[in-house]
């Protein structure tokens, strides 16, 4: 009985230390594990975003060309006319005796179907690959997102996927309208980077040239970027890219030999063998540097590039380099993003929020420990300790984990008191039961805890597992519910059924002795 009394003693003594010693400087937001407020609580940028995902498509033929134009020249496969849109790849086979070299770098790809016709090549993608690429845009914009934003340094940034096609994304914190602007160019920048070969022998007509006539050539008319050397020029280059940013590993801001930021890139092995071989075979041409669509820089190529690196100039800001290079870290978007909807929320709001919580917060609470007390008497005080420390331990887990506070968060922690109290009303209740029965009091509080403990672990189990299932399978709101309400499920057990019967055997002796059942259960010697 004394192990079994000073083990339980001992483990609610830690838990009021551990409560206490991690919630206070969360509370009043001094040195150590802090909780982040959510956007309802603290303001901020709510945005409903569209993925574009035929776009993917389009990329996904892009790079199916780009793929083939390569292996083709390492085999010494003529090909012509390459072509790639959002429909199909086509091209032309100039040597027929080379079908069935042509075939075996084609069966490499998945998903596609190939159509011939007198040497005309034609490949669509699968329905099925359709629907799984465009499942892959959703998972991996919401992916690159949360990257992004976390390298941004926003605190809890939440990203969701809403309906079919549409991304939900809540970034707490977000007051200014500058950092507004910096967050939404950051999460809707594409950040695709292409390497393209400029088209020397027609570029010198580029200004005169229609795209539709560009397309003849098996080429793309694209604009330098604003803030680029060239600004507000045009270049012809080649429609299929030497290589893209999936082949990108790192990105850095560095400075050049005039003291500016630039990007410098690395890419992976494959890139850096396709980048080696083009650079080698096309010394004193240009290679132009494309970020979404616009050329940031078309220098000439001097000599072979190994390696596998590269820079991005263009007059960038240290801001704007070090945001690039975030974007280009966290992976290109697929599929292109549009804000379909953008709602502020104020601080003030917020304040407003937390207000009317901590209200009914501290009603509930005081209304609860007054019929505990008045009900029950003592051991009413004895459940009103275990429900304060409840508190604080649900305070100092979620600041331990860097939990976000949310609305719904707070209306968990007011329903955990009522779950909490319920724990200590049985086991009260079992007790008095058995003191009515006629057992002495030590063996009524054994009996109140064995009995009561029982149904005490069946309904939080249960209750838990439900908290578990909303937090794996929920959004936004419902998440930070389920994250206080289980964590109060756990800290009720702790603090009803292991902290409080400890308490209780520690002064069995000097209940014993003064007998004074009311004193202590609010039950009288007649009852």
């Amino acid at each position: 009985m004394k192990q079994t009394l000073n083990s339980r003693l001992i483990i609610f003594i830690l838990a009021i230390i551990f409560g206490v010693g991690l919630s206070i400087p969360s509370l009043f937001h001094t040195k150590g594990p802090q909780i982040s407020l959510g956007l309802d609580l603290q303001g901020g940028l709510n945005l409903l975003l569209g993925v574009k995902t035929q776009e993917a498509i389009k990329s996904k033929y892009s790079s199916i060309a780009s793929s083939i134009n390569y292996e083709a020249k390492r085999a010494n496969i003529l090909l012509d006319g390459m072509h790639s849109d959002d429909t199909s790849v086509s091209f032309e086979l100039l040597d027929p005796d080379e079908a069935g070299n042509l075939s075996d770098i084609l069966q490499h790809f998945e998903g596609i179907k190939i159509d011939t016709s007198n040497n005309q090549y034609t490949l669509t993608l699968t329905p099925t690959e359709i629907e799984t690429i465009k499942k892959n845009a959703i998972s991996q914009a919401i992916s690159t997102i949360r990257n992004r934003l976390d390298q941004f340094g926003l605190a809890e940034p939440s990203v969701t996927q809403q309906g079919q096609e549409d991304i939900l994304v809540q970034l707490p914190g977000i007051k200014t309208a500058q950092e507004e602007q910096r967050a939404r160019d950051l999460i809707s920048k594409s950040a695709h980077l292409q390497m393209m070969a400029v088209d020397e022998d027609r570029n010198a007509r580029v200004q005169t040239m229609s795209d539709l006539e560009a397309q003849k050539y098996g080429d793309v008319i694209l604009p330098f970027a604003s803030n680029s050397g060239e600004a507000g020029e045009k270049i012809l280059l080649k429609a299929i890219p030497i290589l893209d940013g999936n082949m990108l590993t790192d990105a850095q801001v560095v400075y050049d030999q005039d003291h500016q930021p630039v990007v410098s890139f690395t890419l992976d092995s494959q890139g850096a063998k396709i980048f080696g071989d083009f650079s080698g075979a096309n010394v004193n041409k240009r290679m132009a540097i494309v970020l979404d669509g616009k050329v940031y820089s078309a220098p000439v190529i001097r000599e072979r590039i190994g390696g596998g690196s590269g820079q991005i100039s263009g007059g960038f800001s240290v801001e704007q380099a070090s945001d690039l290079a975030i974007a280009l870290r966290s992976g290109a978007l697929i599929a292109p993003m549009q804000v379909l909807e953008k709602r502020s929320v104020g601080p003030s709001l917020g304040q407003d929020s937390i207000k009317a919580s901590m209200i009914a917060l501290v009603s509930g609470f005081v209304l609860v420990v007054g019929f505990m007390i008045v009900y029950y008497s003592m051991a009413g005080v004895i459940a009103s300790v275990a429900l304060v420390v409840n508190l604080f331990l649900i305070v100092a887990v979620m600041a331990i984990f860097g939990a976000t506070l949310t609305l719904p968060g707070m209306a968990g922690i007011v329903l955990t008191v009522g779950i909490a109290v319920d724990a200590n009303i049985i086991i009260n209740e079992r007790i008095r039961e058995a003191l009515r029965a006629g057992e002495n009091i030590s063996r009524a509080v054994h009996l109140g805890y064995m009995n009561a403990s029982r149904a005490i672990f069946d309904s939080n189990i249960t209750s838990l597992i439900a908290s578990i299932l909303l937090y794996a399978y929920g959004t936004g709101a419902i998440k930070g519910f389920a994250i206080t309400t289980g964590i109060g499920i756990i800290a009720s057990i702790i603090t009803a059924i292991i902290g409080t019967q400890g308490f209780y055997q520690a002064i069995l002796p000097k209940i014993a002795q003064t007998k004074h059942l009311y004193f202590w259960f609010g039950i009288s010697k007649r009852d």
